[in-house]
């Protein structure tokens, strides 16, 4: 993997990203997929010829940073937290972009969050570096780039909920919105980490646990039929397992 920087942009935390993702770095825009930093942090570019297919994870602008500001208007996954007088640990095996992470660290608990593509990884880490001084819930988030489950196994104990938002299946619809599916179908073949999420899933269910969330389209068969209740949404619901 290739890093395009330039010599102004060329500070330690590039160089550490480099070292970590074993990239090289380049001061000339490379013609195949790369990873850019800038003045804005760390990008991933899957298409150099299309602008959509630039991947850039930030929690002061966007869509995020509008959810954080109205976080407690997020009725649906309060619902699916249930009432808490004091903070929980909340761990998160399928953490991604971290945009509901992000919510449940608003709303006053510590997230364990974990990510198994290293690409992503770095993608978040950089943003959260840009954001640490901005917000200060984030020091109750404790990242992690590894196996989900084989983590869980050494952290349970300290875990009240374990969270589940398996990536949605591609449709055509979905496929048409944005580059972004594309870009993680990319990164999910740039480390062959095609995982299926029921698996995972399964994996879980079979564990031992306080209590798991499964985030789902909403119009979705039930895989499982020992739901305790679930939360329902104007596209998405939540099953809850106890």
């Amino acid at each position: 993997m290739l890093i395009y920087t330039d010599d102004k942009n060329l500070d330690d935390n590039v160089l550490e990203i480099a070292k970590k993702l074993n990239a090289s770095l380049v001061n000339k825009t490379p013609s195949d997929a790369y990873l850019q930093y800038d003045s804005d942090g760390l990008s991933l570019i899957t298409d150099p010829i299309n602008i959509k297919s630039k991947i850039h994870v930030d929690f002061l602008k966007g869509k995020v940073s509008w959810r954080i500001k109205r976080f407690q208007h997020e009725s649906s996954l309060k619902k699916a937290l249930g009432k808490n007088k004091e903070g929980i640990t909340i761990f998160d095996a399928t953490a991604g972009f971290l945009s509901d992470t992000m919510i449940f660290l608003s709303l006053g608990h510590k997230v364990i969050a974990v990510e198994k593509n290293k690409i992503v990884f770095h993608l978040v880490s950089d943003a959260i570096r840009r954001a640490s001084t901005k917000l200060e819930f984030i020091n109750k988030l404790d990242f992690r780039c590894a196996d989900s489950f084989n983590l869980y196994q050494s952290l349970k104990k300290q875990c009240d909920i374990v969270y589940l938002d398996p990536m949605y299946p591609i449709t055509k619809k979905n496929q048409k919105k944005s580059g972004l599916i594309e870009a993680i179908k990319f990164l999910q073949r740039k480390e062959n980490l095609v995982e299926d999420g029921e698996d995972l899933i399964g994996k879980f269910m079979m564990d031992d646990f306080k209590k798991i969330i499964i985030k789902r389209p909403l119009k979705s068969p039930k895989k499982y039929s020992n739901i305790n209740y679930q939360v329902k949404g104007s596209t998405t619901r939540f099953d809850i397992y106890l």
